[in-house]
């Protein structure tokens, strides 16, 4: 990583492949997905869950933004697919941040996925 580089290793090799970027691969009876986007930078991130057995059984992305969200999509896909749907409900938003070295200014960024994150949620509460 060089001096002046605003992104560290991990954010470098979640951008350089993400692979849970796309739509969903496979059928599930249950799909939940949701859209949160800002108007100043344009900045968009939608996710979608398929859930199966209780479980999130595949998790993707599409987004149009920065490398810091579409590193932070990617690590939230692949930390809550294959766990139990409660994991929709939880976001440590300032430990990803630190995980990804994102600089403050990017906050609102990250608030993005936290807010799909949580319409994602609360679609499920409301079909339970």
């Amino acid at each position: 990583m060089l001096v002046d580089d605003p992104y560290n290793e991990t954010v470098r090799a979640f951008f350089e492949n993400p692979t849970h970027a796309g739509d969903l691969q496979g059928d599930y009876a249950r799909v939940l997905t949701a859209d949160a986007a800002e108007s100043e930078c344009g900045a968009r991130i939608m996710l979608f869950a398929g859930i199966a057995d209780g479980m999130i059984a595949e998790m993707r992305f599409r987004a149009l933004a920065c490398p810091h969200l579409v590193a932070a999509a990617e690590w939230l896909c692949r930390d809550r697919q294959n766990g139990p749907v409660s994991g929709l409900s939880a976001f440590d938003r300032h430990g990803l941040m630190e995980q990804l070295a994102v600089p403050p200014e990017k906050t609102g960024k990250i608030l993005l996925l936290e807010d799909a994150l949580k319409s994602l949620w609360e679609q499920h509460e409301r079909a339970a």
